[in-house]
């Protein structure tokens, strides 16, 4: 006798809802250490539930390099996204370029669109500028971070060979 084909839907029953939660999380752990195991894979899995409590696994490698991996292969597509949604939320440029004059003209401000379009010009080459430094400080951490656990792992390594030599002696 077999089961009977799950209709996906939100569960009303709230006890109901949180032992299938609790088990459905479990079950899809599993299946990505699975895939780890099986696969030589590098897995992350992050998982929010309803109050907002934070699940996590990883498998091989820390979450964090994991997710910094990910981050750096989809930067551009990351960024892509992010602009789109921008984008669309602005409307087009003239429309834009129109709402600012008519602002200007409500404020009485002395300046023209063209000016302020320099000007954001400017400041999006600073900010870029600035950005760029930032990164490039990050990552002169993060390499000295690096340097000093493989000093901290072989400081490690030769504190626990002293206690193997002492134990045997």
């Amino acid at each position: 006798m077999g089961r009977q084909k799950l209709e996906i839907k939100r569960i009303e029953n709230k006890s109901s809802r949180q032992v299938t939660f609790s088990k459905r999380r479990s079950g899809l752990i599993e299946k990505a250490r699975q895939l780890s195991v099986l696969c030589d894979a590098s897995v992350a899995l992050l998982v929010v539930s309803a109050p907002g409590k934070l699940y996590s696994f990883s498998s091989g490698d820390n979450l964090v390099r994991i997710l910094d991996r990910y981050g750096k292969q989809h930067a551009d597509d990351l960024k892509a996204l992010d602009l789109q949604s921008k984008a669309m939320s602005y409307g087009s440029h003239s429309e834009l370029l129109e709402l600012v004059d008519s602002k200007l003209v409500e404020s009485n401000v002395g300046v023209s669109v063209d000016t302020l379009v320099q000007l954001e010009g400017h400041l999006e080459n600073a900010l870029s500028l600035t950005r760029a430094r930032k990164t490039e400080l990050m990552l002169k951490l993060v390499d000295s971070l690096k340097e000093k656990e493989k000093l901290l792992e072989e400081e490690n390594q030769a504190l626990a060979n002293q206690c193997i030599r002492g134990v045997q002696s």
